[in-house]
């Protein structure tokens, strides 16, 4: 399995999963836009498009940082246009950026509620737009392209909204991409999944928005999301297409089983995140 020479456009990449993909990618030797709306440091929120630009390029891979904001489709067309003109072409995009809020109803302003959806569904959805173009081309060179969405499976119990309707109906719409543009795309050879972790990851939303350090140990990091979105890559768009993806079981199914190294807290208990199941042992 090797990404050598690939191209990721990557959204929200300048901290977290999304550079953990990228990184994980650069290893191989892959090209990878970083992009993110953070350009200066932030002591909450470590890490700009310029800095992840250096773990890509130090990891061995080459790295385009991207100013951007996804809730603006002519930035999003310009950031595509420099990356096809950087490494002439796109092969994976990896729609990851979002934002989130867990509050119900009445306590969610509709700021924030424009936020999410602008971000993670209409966001995904413009990115994916501006650049099936490059990957529909991908596919004709023999490149293996993927859309991949952080994003979890659809599921319609009640217990997944009720808490915080806003943010669920957010990243759902996410997922109904992948159901939509999975079978919309199948004939150009592009395949489209989600991916969503068993357990909370370690992240900047995890230690400031969702329990903090407490939470932060009963997490796993985000190289087991990026190691799975790997093999993901990896394996025939034309295989693999339209499914909703959990990490560990991606792993697993690849034949890696021991997934100790991916826990914060050696041996402890891991916290589900929401939208999964916990895991039956």
């Amino acid at each position: 399995m090797s990404l050598k020479g690939k191209t990721l456009f990557i959204t929200g990449a300048s901290r977290g999963i999304g550079l953990a993909i990228g990184l994980r990618a650069a290893r191989d030797g892959a090209n990878v836009a970083i992009i993110a709306k953070t350009a200066e440091p932030n002591p909450k929120l470590p890490g700009t498009v310029f800095t992840a630009a250096k773990e890509i390029e130090a990891a061995g891979g080459k790295a385009l940082p991207c100013v951007t904001d996804i809730r603006d489709e002519n930035a999003i067309a310009e950031a595509v246009k420099k990356t096809v003109e950087t490494f002439g072409g796109i092969d994976i995009l990896v729609n990851n950026a979002s934002a989130i809020s867990l509050t119900t109803t009445e306590a969610t302003p509709m700021k924030r509620y424009d936020l999410m959806h602008s971000i993670n569904t209409r966001g995904t959805f413009a990115c994916s737009q501006a650049c099936i173009p490059h990957l529909r081309k991908s596919a004709k060179d023999g490149r293996n392209p993927h859309i991949m969405n952080l994003s979890p499976p659809l599921n319609m119990e009640t217990k997944w909204f009720a808490p915080h309707v806003a943010y669920t109906m957010a990243k759902f719409g996410m997922s109904m991409c992948v159901l939509g543009m999975a079978g919309e795309l199948a004939k150009d050879g592009i395949a489209v999944n989600a991916l969503w972790p068993r357990t909370t990851i370690a992240t900047s939303a995890i230690q400031n928005l969702l329990g903090g350090d407490a939470v932060m140990k009963g997490s796993r990091k985000p190289e087991i999301m990026a190691d799975a979105a790997y093999v993901v890559f990896n394996t025939p768009s034309t295989e693999l297409t339209g499914q909703f993806l959990i990490d560990d079981e991606v792993l697993e199914k690849s034949g890696k089983t021991d997934l100790s190294e991916y826990s914060c807290t050696p041996g402890g208990q891991l916290f589900p995140d929401f939208f999964v199941e916990p895991k039956r042992t």
